[in-house]
């Protein structure tokens, strides 16, 4: 018998289960493959809140830090009398007017007397997170009868 060239039509066979020309996925197969898609989100879930977070204390860090050095330029202004007339006073409130609205952050001042004619003063801010943990930075100075000598800033 010679071959020709016409195409035989295909021919539909019914379905049979464990054909294995025809079979899919199985469901254990999905499964795990489901499984590890959620792992891969949930790791990309929790990366993205992690940032966000250290996006959020950097902000405050960085207010806090401009609220402080402005409150320092405010104190190196005064002569020495009326820092002292300050100090006396008990007032340790810094106003935090360029502070983002709905945020908790509080700034305090204290001058202390270290020896005759040299006075140490802390200005320390303090927020909460967005975790609620309470975040703190400080900036401590040397102010001498002549003048500020320096400034030392820690963060906690």
């Amino acid at each position: 018998m010679f071959l020709s060239n016409r195409r035989v039509p295909f021919i539909k066979r019914p379905l049979r289960l464990g054909d294995s020309s025809l079979s899919g996925f199985s469901l254990v197969e999905v499964m795990v493959a489901s499984c590890v898609l959620m792992v891969g989100l949930g790791g990309t879930v929790l990366t993205v809140k992690n940032s966000l977070t250290t996006i959020s204390h950097a902000r405050h860090l960085g207010t806090a830090s401009q609220i402080m050095q402005s409150e320092l330029e405010r104190l190196r202004l005064r002569n020495w009398a009326q820092l002292q007339a300050l100090q006396d006073s008990g007032d340790s409130t810094v106003t935090t007017t360029e502070a983002p609205r709905g945020s908790r952050l509080t700034c305090t001042r204290q001058i202390r007397d270290l020896r005759d004619g040299l006075k140490e003063i802390t200005i320390e801010a303090r927020w909460g997170g967005t975790t609620d943990r309470p975040h703190t930075a400080r900036l401590v100075t040397r102010y001498a009868r002549s003048g500020l000598n320096d400034y030392f800033y820690t963060s906690h």
